[in-house]
């Protein structure tokens, strides 16, 4: 199943995107309400708060106070860690039984607040971050919650900054206009992309498209490439593999197709099937079907076989290249980016061929093979650069 995970700061609007999700037909977890479950009367969660925090955090009822547990760990960071290794794991554990209930085509929203702050975005197929100025989220906080000013200032200095949150974001909704301009955004983000997604993850099918069009260079293609990585890595743990970001989005100033290119390092090529396909797979990079390989450079020699799985996810085009270590393509891959990133003129040179083969080369196959011979030279160069240089993949 599709598992989205969506975050924001307090006082942002989450909560009003979480029920909207929900009208759309997501199956929505609340980590609050999870949590107050979890430390309910007669739990062994409240138990263990009690013994870290005295029975102080009580009501008259023999309830969490919560209120009076939040003025001693908002406070303190050492106490607000102490608080999350008692409540996070077992939060966890139960949102990972509601979802397990869930209907294999569900689309389920794990709602959680601190979603970043405890490092869980590489878990989910999607991230979602609601973001709301702070003037606003202080005087939604004073009108809905009655929090005095001092103390919503604490709050959120408690969580992660925006910078820190739009980072981790797949999925970036603003929420500084009107309650419809946000149930506009989120209906469209369920009809073209988590619907889409949903429906490719679930048949292992890579969302693709063979027409060329030129982006120019987009400054946060490594930060997004960084969030697939982090998912990547996830998906193949225990194993320790290296990925790398390669292609045309990994060199800094160079426009490109909008499709990130990652390297997977797999001991063999055999490595690459199997059990290790499928946890890709899950994580949202299904294998493209037939035979992929690389022309060989120079010319002439046997192909360079590899795998290639794509992106489920319909709103970010992937190209996962998985090749075996020191392999010629994989270590081509390599040399072909660090020397674009060292060699101005011929990025330049590289960048006048692919905007003159955009106009005339309207599908990937055509404009694969005409770049061909620039790359058949490039290559020369790039080799003779790192022997100058001393250059290692």
């Amino acid at each position: 199943m599709l598992k989205v995970g969506l975050t924001g700061g307090i006082g942002s609007g989450k909560s009003a995107v979480a029920r909207r999700l929900a009208e759309c037909g997501a199956v929505v977890i609340d980590s609050d309400r999870v949590a107050r479950e979890v430390v309910a009367p007669g739990t062994e969660g409240l138990a263990e708060i009690v013994a870290a925090f005295s029975d102080r955090v009580l009501d008259a009822d023999g309830a969490l106070d919560r209120a009076a547990l939040g003025a001693l760990v908002f406070a303190d960071e050492t106490a607000r860690r102490r608080l999350e290794a008692i409540t996070h794991p077992r939060v966890r554990a139960r949102s990972a039984e509601l979802a397990a209930a869930a209907e294999p085509d569900a689309i389920v929203v794990n709602d959680v607040p601190l979603l970043v702050e405890v490092g869980l975005a590489p878990t989910y197929h999607l991230v979602v971050v609601v973001q709301t100025e702070v003037a606003t989220r202080l005087a939604r906080l004073a009108r809905d919650r009655g929090m005095d000013r001092a103390e919503a200032e604490r709050r959120i200095a408690a969580q992660a900054d925006d910078a820190r949150r739009r980072a981790a974001a797949d999925v970036l909704l603003t929420n500084d206009g009107s309650l419809a301009d946000l149930h506009a955004a989120v209906d469209a983000l369920w009809r073209e992309r988590l619907r889409p997604y949903e429906a490719n993850l679930r048949e292992r099918r890579p969302a693709r498209s063979d027409r060329v069009v030129l982006a120019e260079a987009d400054p946060t293609w490594p930060q997004q490439y960084a969030r697939l990585a982090a998912r990547i890595r996830h998906a193949v743990a225990p194993a320790d593999l290296r990925i790398d970001h390669i292609g045309s989005t990994a060199v800094p100033g160079l426009a490109a197709k909008d499709v990130i290119d990652i390297q997977l390092t797999v001991p063999t090529l055999a490595d690459a099937d199997g059990p290790l396909a499928e946890r890709l797979a899950a994580a949202g990079f299904p294998r493209l079907p037939g035979e992929w390989w690389d022309n060989p450079r120079p010319p002439g020699s046997g192909r360079w076989e590899k795998r290639l799985h794509g992106s489920a996810d319909p709103g970010r085009p992937v190209h996962l290249h998985v090749r075996p270590v020191d392999s010629p393509g994989w270590r081509y891959a390599l040399l072909m980016r660090d020397h674009l990133r060292a060699d101005p003129d011929q990025r330049a040179a590289y960048l006048v061929l692919k905007r003159e083969l955009a106009a005339s080369a309207p599908d990937s196959v055509t404009w694969t093979t005409a770049k061909d011979p620039w790359f058949d030279e490039e290559h020369l160069r790039a080799e003779q650069w790192a022997a100058q240089t001393g250059w290692r993949p």
